[in-house]
């Protein structure tokens, strides 16, 4: 491996992928031309490799990455679906020293391909991460462009350092990927720790294409689970709001019982059982919400004192 971005890097693609017999072909064929283009024109090394992370998938798709014969092909078979970031990190880890410059992208061919040259220009530049990041999301649903602006909006709200509108198509340079793998948290959400490495980064903005083949296996439940664990693994901004939250609560309590107080001794009487059942249903509301924040903590809390591993290789086929 060569110590100069100067250089024709060696580059490796890391490539998840979880059930996509529909379109493991296309893209094997898709990105190998691509690799063998960027040889061709001198631009990065011929050591330059692709690497699939099967994570566990229940279809065909190892036996048709097995039976394709390509030399610069390497197979990471993982025991079991460990889930995607896992996976992700997995192929990280297998291209440490291996490479100069590690790519991430998914199976499903919506990242562009082509954003790849400019990905190894960048690097040649002196760039330690480029992020790839989504030029718009015009081609999105209503409701998922919308989903997506209030989560990115979200996590700036909370204090989170993320990258708007980019996902895990990005490229690492070898000292980025060990500095990342320093990180031994179990709960992954890779977005949000790859910017707390510091180094130098740029953004390259792409158009996603859409999916030629298969379904998405992100559906709205796993967003939204995937969505609570970058929340709740880099922010204690909902707890902190929560505690303001009963603050303001048990000081309108305060002024509330003063004010039936004045009343009652004034010979009033409060009538009616609206200002009784109204507040009583919303403190429960808030106490079961704080409860069920405190528990999000506490979960995250209990998964990382185990230090369970994160995943298991079953087989390499190089």
């Amino acid at each position: 491996m060569k110590n100069s971005q100067e250089l024709n890097p060696t580059i490796y693609l890391i490539v998840p992928c979880y059930n996509e017999e529909e379109i493991i072909n296309l893209s094997v064929e898709s990105l190998d031309s691509k690799i063998q283009n960027l040889i061709n024109n001198k631009i990065i090394n011929k050591q330059s490799k692709i690497v699939f992370v099967n994570d566990g998938s229940k279809d065909k798709t190892l036996e048709i990455l097995k039976a394709l014969k390509k030399e610069n092909i390497i197979i990471i078979n993982l025991s079991r679906n460990c889930g995607h970031q896992n996976a992700l990190l997995a192929g990280l880890e297998y291209a440490i020293d291996k490479c100069d410059l590690a790519i991430s992208l998914d199976c499903d061919l919506q990242d562009d391909i082509n954003a790849i040259d400019s990905m190894v220009e960048r690097f040649k530049d002196g760039y330690e991460v480029v992020y790839g990041v989504r030029d718009d999301r015009s081609s999105d649903s209503f409701f998922k462009r919308f989903s997506a602006q209030s989560f990115y909006d979200l996590m700036h709200f909370l204090g989170v350092k993320i990258v708007k509108n980019h996902a895990d198509y990005r490229a690492l340079s070898n000292r980025a990927i060990k500095s990342l793998l320093t990180f031994r948290e179990v709960n992954l959400f890779l977005r949000g720790i790859i910017p707390l490495l510091g180094y130098k980064s740029c953004h390259i903005f792409y158009k996603r294409n859409a999916r030629v083949a298969g379904s998405s296996k992100y559906p709205f439940l796993k967003m939204l689970s995937f969505a609570l664990d970058g929340i709740t693994s880099f922010s204690v901004q909902p707890l902190r709001i929560l505690s303001i939250l009963g603050a303001i609560i048990s000081l309108a309590s305060l002024f509330f019982g003063i004010w039936a107080l004045v009343v009652y001794f004034m010979g009033g009487t409060i009538s009616g059982w609206t200002s009784v059942v109204v507040p009583m249903y919303f403190l429960g509301g808030v106490q079961i919400l704080g409860l069920g924040i405190l528990g999000e903590y506490i979960g995250k809390i209990y998964k990382e004192s185990k230090s369970r591993p994160r995943y298991f290789i079953d087989s390499i086929i190089d």
